[in-house]
């Protein structure tokens, strides 16, 4: 008996990237400070000026990311308290060492580079 065949996931049109992306729900205020962080840097005569409300910007979305797709599917699986812990102290040094990377990237980017993440 032949197995049904798996259909892939409609892709969706418009994307600028054109390939395929994560998304996650982060609060509200996040949202206002990202727009708020790139409508300066689009805005600014030297945009180098907002490397560093970038870098803080980057490094929040990484940790509400990390919390969104590990920490939160441990808790809604029920796992016990010691795993969540474990899980919550192994993401926060990820988040701590990726956030350093991107924050010295971030830092040395040119006004090009800078106006190519808006």
């Amino acid at each position: 008996m032949a197995s049904p065949t798996k259909k892939s996931p409609k892709r969706a049109t418009g994307d600028s990237a054109g390939g395929p992306s994560l998304r996650f729900h982060h609060a509200e205020e996040s949202e206002v400070r990202m727009l708020a962080v790139l409508e300066a840097l689009e805005a600014a005569e030297n945009p180098e000026e907002h490397r560093e409300a970038l870098a803080d910007l980057v490094a929040d979305l990484t940790e509400s990311g990390m919390d969104y797709y590990y920490l939160r599917a441990l808790k809604l699986s029920n796992a016990g308290y010691m795993a969540q812990q474990s899980a919550r102290m192994g993401i926060a040094g990820a988040v701590k060492m990726i956030s350093s990377v991107s924050r010295r990237f971030i830092m040395r980017m040119d006004r090009k580079e800078l106006l190519a993440v808006t």
